[in-house]
């Protein structure tokens, strides 16, 4: 097998001038290029040499562009794999990057994002990343979680690795700082070491204090992307009237004190990763927005009048169960697909106790650390099988928060129990049946309350219709009548509000329309 030139890519379509097009576009750029016209004649060239980037149509006339990708994932090879589909299908799309596609392009393809999206996965190609995950991974040092609202920055930490696992092979940084060796850790690192070979999207979801922006940092960290800015932003801490401004920028003199050009979060993370954290609770009507700019690759500053690209890698994060915030109305299914190609659970601390020795050690020697003490203080056996028991509803936050304050109240080195301050009400019946127990047990989730399932209606589009006529109703108050407003919160033209209206027979009431353009 011969050893491919630098960049060297081939172009996979059945249409000869498509096919075409793009070999003329690539070769411009100064690219070496070959071309196949079915699934058959790629595979043949594929057993002949490597190439950089493999281009592929999803539609060919022997099959589909995802058995290529299928054969570059079980064969191990180095390519990157970039899938046309045809405009509009999102399934498609998704369904290449769950199988292993760098990136994909929509029908017609814009060449200036065609030239994009091939030089962002050439410039990946140099450094390939590990696909095998070592059969043992070694315990780690712990990150603290970052202060949530707005842009995060790292916090170095030192690595805690064993004597025993001093002579395997050390973890990536990005990853050492997700402490533990459970079977659930085990996984989260695995699939972030096998997600970062893409620019798929990925949806982290776990409970408050799970360390979710540490696993979207990782996810950084260990790809190609690493060198290039991390992002990170929580939607629930930024106004709804400035979330367009802070995302997508703003141009001086868009509005009252806009003084000079700012760019947004997606300029901002432009050839790195944009972290989005608590992304359920973004607004409806930035959810369309943000869901175009990600179809598009393209944000449109406030008060600008052209579009500029973006090259970012989406990572969002949430503790709600957005398919159910689906059904519920309060977020866009569309936006849920895009944002959910690949999904992380980070595991909540008590399903993972077997890590909560080596965290608390972690812990611990960072405090001694940032307090410039030498020798660390440690737990004594007694105070560890307390905090065993306990349920942990604040997850690794809660418990880095509790050893602080345990160390402060503490008068030596070794933190009793005494010291934790854990009420016995935090522990049910079994603590305080057999206080010296020593197995590990933890407490029984309460059953939630049974509900009462409300009667199906007689009616649906009678009762489908008052739903929408309350909410247009309700958002039209809120906007003191106007209907341009009203509509833009619901992510609604003017033109598609006053169609609604009309439909439902809402009335603008006497409120200041006056004010509205028409």
């Amino acid at each position: 097998m011969t050893t491919a030139t630098p960049f060297s890519l081939l172009v996979v379509d059945d249409e000869p001038d498509l096919r075409t097009l793009y070999e003329l576009t690539l070769l411009r750029e100064g690219y070496d290029v070959e071309t196949a016209g079915s699934v058959e004649d790629a595979l043949a060239r594929l057993a002949g040499r490597r190439y950089s980037a493999v281009i592929t149509d999803m539609r060919l006339p022997d099959g589909c562009g995802l058995d290529l990708l299928r054969h570059i994932e079980q064969h191990g090879r180095p390519e990157k794999a970039i899938v046309i589909t045809a405009y509009g299908s999102a399934e498609n799309a998704v369904e290449a990057l769950k199988s292993g596609a760098y990136d994909y392009l929509t029908k017609p393809v814009d060449l200036r994002q065609f030239r994009a999206v091939v030089g962002s996965a050439l410039g990946r190609s140099a450094q390939p990343l590990p696909t095998v995950v070592p059969a043992q991974l070694p315990p780690a040092a712990v990150e603290a979680p970052a202060p949530a609202g707005g842009r995060s920055r790292t916090v170095p930490v030192a690595a805690a690795v064993s004597a025993a696992a001093a002579g395997e092979g050390a973890l990536p940084p990005a990853l050492a700082r997700l402490v533990g060796d459970s079977a659930a850790m085990r996984q989260v690192r695995a699939l972030i070491e096998k997600v970062s070979r893409s620019m798929a999207p990925v949806l982290v979801q776990g409970e408050s204090g799970t360390g979710k922006e540490l696993v979207a940092g990782a996810i950084h960290k260990v790809s190609a992307r690493g060198t290039g800015p991390f992002i990170a932003v929580n939607c629930g801490a930024i106004p709804e009237q400035l979330l367009e401004a802070e995302f997508f920028g703003y141009r001086k003199g868009a509005f009252t004190g806009a003084t000079e050009d700012r760019e947004g979060f997606f300029q901002a993370a432009h050839g790195g990763t944009l972290f989005l954290d608590e992304i359920g609770d973004l607004p409806l009507s930035m959810q369309s927005k943000l869901l175009r700019a990600i179809q598009e690759r393209a944000v449109r500053p406030v008060g600008a009048v052209n579009e500029a690209q973006v090259n970012v890698r989406l990572v969002s994060a949430t503790h709600k169960d957005l398919a159910a915030e689906v059904q519920a109305g309060r977020f866009r299914q569309d936006l849920f697909y895009r944002l959910n190609v690949i999904q992380i659970r980070v595991p909540p601390l008590r399903e993972r106790l077997d890590d909560l020795a080596p965290i608390s050690a972690a812990v611990l020697e960072r405090i001694a650390r940032d307090a410039g003490v030498s020798s660390p203080p440690r737990l004594s056996r007694d105070a560890f099988e307390h905090l065993t028991r306990y349920v942990f509803p604040g997850n690794v936050r809660e418990l880095e928060n509790l050893l602080q304050r345990a160390v402060a109240m503490a008068g030596t080195d070794v933190i009793e129990r005494a010291d934790l301050g854990l009420p016995d009400a935090a522990f049910g019946d079994t603590e305080l049946s057999d206080p010296d127990r020593h197995d590990v047990l933890a407490p029984m989730p309460e059953l939630p309350p049974a509900r009462t399932e409300a009667p199906l209606p007689a009616d649906l589009v009678a009762y489908l219709d008052d739903v929408e006529r309350d909410i247009l109703a309700r958002a039209l108050e809120r906007h003191r009548y106007n209907r341009t407003a009203a509509g833009a919160s619901l992510g609604l033209s003017l033109r598609q509000m006053r169609y609604r209206m009309a439909r439902l027979g809402v009335q603008v009431g006497d409120g200041p329309d006056r004010h509205e353009e028409a």
